[in-house]
């Protein structure tokens, strides 16, 4: 007798079950369920890049780097060889290459930015100007990158725009 029981009780609880769920329908039941759209990822406006095209007055370094550096007689005095940057993106020095034979044996001086003049001979040629001469650049102090030691016997130059200290 406790099995009839026992199963009856079991039914019973079964189709309540099955009253429940078919008393409160949900909508579109049996369709998908909709995607919830989300927002797309987004970054702060102060962290967006900004993007520049190059207009025909801006000179690029590639341009530069190699570029003859000449004086007001027209004269080849050394090469564009590097530039310093400040912090800011500033141009703190021009690094130029003079003396050597196809930039072996050159030596690298710095000098002031406001000291270098930089024009446009056409469309695709930059020109560098200086006022003065060879000789003066090769008796100037020689510039040393961070990391690499003077020649042996010479002294180290100051930093790139400070001046020389006097003998």
């Amino acid at each position: 007798m406790r099995i009839p029981l026992l199963a009856s009780a079991l039914l019973l609880a079964g189709l309540a079950t099955a009253e429940a769920q078919t008393a409160s329908p949900t909508p579109n039941a049996g369709a998908p369920a909709a995607p919830v759209a989300g927002q797309p990822a987004t970054m702060a406006d102060n962290l967006r890049p900004t993007f520049v095209a190059q207009t025909p007055d801006d000179m690029v370094a590639s341009k530069l780097i190699g570029a003859n550096v000449t004086n007001a007689a027209n004269d080849t005095i050394g090469q564009i060889a590097d530039f310093v940057l400040d912090q800011k993106g500033s141009v703190k020095a021009w690094i130029i290459g003079v003396g050597g034979f196809l930039g072996i044996g050159s030596k690298y001086v710095a000098v002031d930015p406001s000291v270098m003049k930089l024009d446009r001979t056409d469309d695709k040629t930059l020109q560098a100007r200086i006022d003065t001469t060879k000789d003066q650049l090769k008796a100037a102090p020689e510039y040393i990158y961070l990391g690499k030691e003077p020649p042996k016997g010479a002294a180290a130059a100051p930093p790139a725009g400070e001046p020389a200290a006097k003998p």
